[in-house]
């Protein structure tokens, strides 16, 4: 079935179930549904980390060192993959200078530009033109003393019309982490437009929609700030706070304010907690669950939790209140983000209060737990009709979700 159809379908379903007078769509969480493995992108010699996925072109980074055999391969290459069979079939690869490892991978949402995040020093966004997207050409690097100790991560969105990248830049040699917002308007030419210390040690990650900036702040939680959509006068160049929580265990790691598409919702976003790992065996780290109905003052009201692994990156299908987790030695999750998720029974919640997703019934699927060997998945990206995964043990993966939305 394709998506127009399952659509048509469900709001078809939501009247009748409403006796024909009320479109109110059900906010259940749909059903269980399974992830089946399409194909896989191999990559043998380095480590792979964020993927970016943009029409029949995707982008993954490479992270750290790899040594097989005698040989160590560092962290600095884009692979660049062609996606429109199953399996991804790689086309090219770029070597980024004065890298030693890379971060985020994201192109614009008019698919013009490819902005790369690297580490350590120098840090710096290395911006391509993709005018063919399967030969990206560097038309810019933007680099000064507040991005010099590693860029770890940069979100790139526009606020009010206008294009930014939100870079969270790594502490080193006991220069504290800090947040540099850069104006990306003329992609060629970036400037810097405010920078900020932040973070208890690292500001990790952000979160940038309707001019509200959220920010993960380790042991420091969930920070929310006004960059032109809250009402108290912020820019991207003067944010101004609104409220924030510190979420339960720190290490807040990244983050998705989840829009739902059908309900409407914008009650809740989801907080990546990263414990500690070893490569390809273990790791620890729960989903917050965060109610910002009130921007001023979030409350954590629920987690799920995966014994034995630890989550990483989201991706986010609004349409169908979905949310797809990277979760390292577990492998991919995913899990409903509709109805009262901080309203639980006394046996689905923790001893603080909050809902256990897994008691529920919000989990919906998992993959790549059973391919014959480890992974270690970095990052998720849900198209439309696909999802992707970047395994750092073993490249790109192609997965289909069943029965087809």
């Amino acid at each position: 079935m394709t998506f127009a159809r399952w659509l048509r379908a469900f709001a078809t379903l939501a009247v009748i179930g409403c006796g024909g007078t009320d479109t109110t769509t059900p906010t259940l969480p749909p059903s269980p549904f399974t992830l089946n493995v399409e194909g896989r992108g191999p990559v043998d010699e380095r480590f792979t980390a964020e993927l970016w996925v943009s029409g029949n072109y995707a982008y993954t980074t490479t992270w750290g060192t790899r040594t097989v055999g005698s040989v160590a391969a560092r962290g600095n290459a884009i692979k660049i993959w062609n996606v429109q069979s199953l399996a991804p079939v790689l086309v090219d690869s770029i070597i980024v200078s004065d890298a030693t490892t890379l971060g985020d991978v994201q192109t614009t949402a008019d698919g013009k530009y490819l902005v790369v995040a690297t580490e350590a020093v120098p840090g710096s966004i290395v911006i391509y033109d993709l005018q063919n997207p399967a030969k990206p050409v560097q038309i810019a690097r933007f680099h000064n003393d507040d991005t010099d100790p590693g860029v770890h991560t940069a979100e790139i969105q526009p606020v009010n019309g206008k294009l930014y990248g939100f870079l969270s830049i790594d502490p080193r040699g006991g220069i504290p982490a800090r947040l540099v917002i850069v104006d990306l308007s003329t992609p060629s030419a970036p400037t810097e437009v405010f920078t900020k210390v932040m973070g208890n040690p690292f500001v990790h990650d952000v979160y940038v929609r309707d001019g509200i900036l959220m920010t993960a702040l380790w042991n420091d939680g969930l920070a929310i700030f006004d960059i032109g959509g809250g009402g108290k006068g912020g820019t991207p160049s003067n944010p101004i706070q609104s409220g924030s929580v510190t979420t339960v265990g720190g290490k807040a790691h990244n983050i998705v304010w989840f829009h739902d598409a059908v309900t409407k919702s914008v009650q809740y976003a989801f907080v990546g907690e990263e414990g500690p790992g070893s490569i390809g065996s273990s790791s620890i780290g729960d989903v917050h669950v965060i109610d910002v109905s009130d921007l001023s003052n979030p409350k954590e009201v629920g987690f799920f939790t995966v014994p034995g692994a630890g989550v990483h990156n989201f991706s986010a299908d609004e349409q169908r209140g979905i949310l797809y987790l990277a979760y390292y030695n577990g492998g991919v999750r995913a899990i409903s983000t509709r109805g009262d998720l901080g309203t639980c029974s006394a046996s689905q919640k923790s001893s603080d209060g909050r809902c256990d997703l897994g008691k529920t019934g919000h989990v919906l699927a998992q993959g790549l737990t059973d391919v014959g060997g480890p992974v270690y998945v970095w990052g998720v990206q849900f198209t439309g009709d696909r999802l992707y995964a970047s395994d750092m043990l073993n490249g790109l993966w192609s997965l289909s979700v069943v029965p087809s939305f």
